[in-house]
């Protein structure tokens, strides 16, 4: 989810490389996770993320190196049509390119379905920032309580597995102008996940619309969903989007990483989404 961009790692671009230094205390998770899908990639559908060069564990702090993918964040401007369609290619490949022989032994990327609930149940506890409103608190419980009816009827979930790459921002999406083609960057959050949960990921996460300019709906009709997984993405997006308005409840309206009005924004999709 990377809910605070550029948090856990600091980054060093020198000529056709990238080295990331992960900073946070679970540094060699983070390293890991990322390593991990580098070469799994690389294998199995390679040129779509960057190519591993080198990791060191033991350095201070844990160290990867990895080839500069070419291409320009997706975050910041309008996707049009020609942008998303690449995006959504990409993303086909990359959730079909890991053999299930060798997802099956990829463990569970982190804040997947079962621990973003159990965190949303530990941040229910805490009370929004001071700058939060009456809609953003109305919005909160409204959503608490959609989860609570949500878990009483115990909803079903048997997805098929695939590689996730964990993290919904548009800045990790480079497009490449010269190729047509879309390159993904950023795995610390990587795993085996589901589909429906990663669509969700993205569509929900903040940079897809408080900037503007990306079609959620276009971007979800590049899919063939089967029915089963158009019932999870409904409950997917609200989930993830019940986990933004908390992030963006929580904010320090002294210290503000986005625009005034974008938590009372979020509430008002949380809503819609709720129906």
């Amino acid at each position: 989810m990377n809910a605070v961009p550029w948090s856990t790692h600091a980054v060093e671009i020198r000529g056709d490389t990238v080295t990331k230094r992960y900073r946070t205390g679970d540094a060699r998770a983070l390293l890991d996770r990322e390593w991990r899908a580098l070469t799994l990639l690389d294998t199995h559908a390679p040129g779509l993320a960057p190519a591993p060069i080198a990791v060191d564990r033991d350095a201070v702090p844990p160290t990867v190196v990895m080839s500069r993918m070419p291409g320009v964040p997706l975050r910041g401007a309008p996707v049009d049509a020609k942008r998303l369609s690449a995006m959504a290619g990409a993303l086909d490949t990359l959730y079909r390119a890991v053999p299930h022989d060798r997802l099956v032994r990829v463990p569970v990327r982190p804040d997947h379905e079962a621990g973003l609930i159990a965190r949303l149940r530990t941040w229910h506890a805490r009370k929004p920032s001071p700058g939060a409103g009456a809609a953003v608190r109305e919005a909160l419980r409204e959503g608490m309580d959609w989860l609570e009816r949500r878990d009483r009827a115990g909803v079903p979930v048997d997805p098929v597995p695939v590689f996730g790459p964990g993290d919904g921002n548009l800045a990790n999406y480079l497009w490449d102008a010269r190729t047509s083609r879309i390159g993904v960057v950023d795995f610390e959050d990587s795993g085996r996940s589901d589909r429906a949960f990663e669509l969700s990921e993205i569509t929900e996460h903040v940079s897809g619309w408080v900037d503007g300019g990306f079609d959620a709906t276009a971007f979800l009709d590049c899919f063939d969903l089967t029915a089963g997984e158009r019932i999870r993405l409904r409950e997917c997006r609200r989930l993830l989007a019940l986990t933004w308005l908390f992030i963006l409840s929580f904010e320090d309206p002294a210290h503000r990483r986005n625009p005034p009005g974008t938590a009372e924004r979020q509430a008002g999709r949380l809503r819609e989404l709720l129906g």
